[in-house]
């Protein structure tokens, strides 16, 4: 009877220990997702910095399939809202692949990202600078850790359209918008040019 009850015991301590991510592994799976996160939410390098720490501190801390959509999956979410702008943070939520990352199948985690990004080696972005340093452990401060940090958010303008398929190509690179400035340009090369004088037409 003794002999049945430490092969149970036994059997839940691996089952437990399955269940948790090795640093090595959450740090991967954590760069993977930041980095299609930076892609996709247009994220300045600031933000992708800070999205990495909270991701791979998100996935250190579960230690079973109870904990996935928890109170670390909360402070996840609470995290990103300092982080994140408004139009970022409601997109995040659309992506059910970066709202809620894990799922938990067959005894093993499976991580939804490579369900819309099934190249493992794909990358837009270079590795953080936390990628090499950071061990986790932000979560585990203030629940303001992060707006206190005052993290670098990009300039927002209601009347600018925030547009990801625009604003970059198909290897990740940020294609920058100079239609304004050209326009200004031309303007002012036209009043220089014509002494003055005023310019009727449209600029293209």
């Amino acid at each position: 009877m003794k002999k049945i009850f430490t092969l149970a015991m036994m059997m839940m301590v691996m089952t437990f220990t399955a269940n948790a991510m090795s640093y090595k592994t959450a740090k991967n799976e954590a760069l993977f997702l930041s980095d299609k996160m930076a892609y996709e939410l247009n994220l300045t390098n600031a933000q992708y910095e800070d999205v990495y720490e909270i991701n791979l501190d998100y996935l250190m801390s579960i230690n079973g399939k109870n904990d996935a959509y928890g109170k670390w999956w909360m402070r996840r979410n609470n995290d990103l809202k300092y982080v994140l702008t408004v139009h970022q943070y409601e997109k995040y939520m659309k992506k059910s692949y970066f709202y809620r990352p894990l799922t938990w199948k067959n005894g093993s985690w499976t991580y939804d990202i490579y369900s819309h990004y099934s190249n493992k080696n794909n990358f837009y972005k270079g590795h953080p600078k936390g990628f090499n340093n950071y061990k986790g452990g932000n979560n585990k401060k203030s629940d303001r850790f992060y707006a206190d940090r005052n993290s670098n958010k990009p300039n927002t303008n209601p009347s600018v359209k925030h547009n990801n398929d625009r604003n970059t190509n198909g290897n990740g690179s940020t294609w920058r918008n100079t239609t304004s400035n050209n326009r200004n340009i031309a303007h002012n090369t036209t009043s220089n040019r014509n002494n003055g004088s005023s310019h009727t037409g449209s600029h293209r």
